[in-house]
């Protein structure tokens, strides 16, 4: 069950990554994850999802962070391909 504590951390990790980090990553890390700790701000760049986790995870063992595949609208997509 997604809570409204989640939404908020998701919502401010999106506000850091559009007002600090979009226009750079996308220029040049595109393709890529990064998970922002919306709480400090600190990010985790990395080339796969579960990297990007484990080194948010590592820094801030105890804080939900938010995961965004650079230059895409989802981390990850799920189903299959229309005909």
């Amino acid at each position: 069950m997604v809570t409204q504590e989640t939404l908020s951390r998701a919502a401010r990790a999106k506000e850091i990554y559009d007002a600090r980090l979009k226009d750079r990553l996308e220029a040049t890390d595109r393709d890529r994850f990064v998970a922002i700790e919306p709480e400090s701000g600190d990010y985790f760049l990395e080339d796969t999802l579960d990297a990007a986790v484990d080194a948010a995870t590592r820094k801030h063992p105890d804080r939900i962070t938010h995961v965004i595949r650079i230059g895409h609208p989802a981390a990850i997509y799920i189903g299959g391909m229309r005909s």
